[in-house]
């Protein structure tokens, strides 16, 4: 299998540490390779491999990381990010999807940055990792997933204010995320034909329109439309019932109307392992669930579980978009 490039994320964090973590536990059994500062890696009890060339990630032993070196201007000091390391971070990023975009790297997997730190040390000009990676794949729209083996859960608007939410609820919006995710199920993820279930935006999915009118008035007709190109679609559907475990039996992936509707029941069921997935993009991208943890950084207690779930959804991802190519 052709590895997996990780980035190496803020180096004050915990990036560094739970990738090592992850190569300790994995050994070669999943192929990947840092892009980062050797130096950044040194300190956690593990050999460290510098690579030429991506290709050369195969031939390192299962207890030594392999590194592509990336030149970074600052030093690592834990818990305080460096402004100077801001531009290569940002640099790891677009190289690792370029080696993924040129075939030598079968998926993207990114450590946590820390974006004020970006902002601070190099006016990074993206509000996070998701909207530049869509920049540097050239698209303009992608659906950010939360996936474990437990649930998949995509919130169809994501970081705004609760008050903000119906204003930014349209219908295409809605219909742009469901498709988008539809797509990603069957090439990504081996789901044939993918079965979806919808949340309302109100309590008991505005109860007729009682208490809203949001269902009625748009994301009933976006599924309807939807149902009528062939969509297996539920909803829209009272969220305080979707996501007990009979319910989840019924569907491979829910769509929520804001980001706690969806991140609450996941981090609820499957907190260490759910993944960060960028849908829609021309390549895979992974990332743990979590942030970069300055406040315990460098002190040896970081759980790299998510980062592991992280490089092997990647590799599952690889491999499936693999499968569906070759069916073309």
């Amino acid at each position: 299998m052709t590895p997996i490039a990780v980035t190496c994320g803020e180096p004050a964090g915990v990036g560094p540490e739970i990738i090592v973590k992850a190569r300790r536990a994995l050994g070669t059994t999943l192929p990947f390779f840092v892009i980062g500062d050797p130096r950044h890696f040194a300190g956690f009890g593990m050999d460290i491999a510098e690579l030429s060339a991506p290709s050369d990630a195969s031939e390192v032993e299962a207890y030594t990381l392999p590194v592509l070196p990336h030149a970074f201007s600052g030093s690592r000091a834990c818990g305080t990010p460096d402004p100077a390391n801001a531009q290569a971070v940002i640099d790891v990023i677009a190289r690792a999807v370029s080696l993924t975009q040129s075939g030598e790297a079968s998926a993207v997997c990114t450590a946590p940055i820390h974006k004020k730190a970006l902002i601070d040390g190099a006016g990074f000009a993206y509000p996070g990792h998701t909207e530049f990676l869509a920049h540097l794949g050239g698209k303009s729209r992608v659906v950010m997933m939360l996936a474990s083996d437990a649930l998949k859960v995509v919130p169809t608007t994501i970081h705004i204010a609760v008050d903000a939410v119906p204003a930014a609820l349209t219908a295409d919006l809605l219909a742009e995320t469901i498709e988008i995710t539809q797509a990603a199920l069957i090439r990504d993820f081996g789901v044939p034909a993918p079965r979806l279930a919808v949340a309302g935006l109100n309590p008991h999915a505005g109860e007729g329109g009682a208490m809203g009118t949001e269902e009625i008035e748009l994301i009933a007709p976006v599924l309807e439309a939807l149902r009528a190109k062939g969509f297996d679609i539920d909803g829209p559907r009272s969220a305080d019932t979707m996501f007990h475990d009979r319910a989840r039996a019924g569907y491979d992936a829910a769509i929520c109307m804001y980001h706690d509707q969806a991140l609450i029941p996941i981090k609820t069921l499957d907190f260490d392992r759910g993944v960060n997935v960028t849908l829609g993009l021309p390549f895979i991208r992974t990332s743990p669930d979590h942030g970069t943890a300055l406040d315990i950084a460098g002190q040896g207690i970081a759980s790299a579980t998510s980062m592991i779930a992280a490089l092997e959804m990647a590799a599952k991802m690889a491999t499936n978009r693999g499968a569906f190519h070759g069916r073309d």
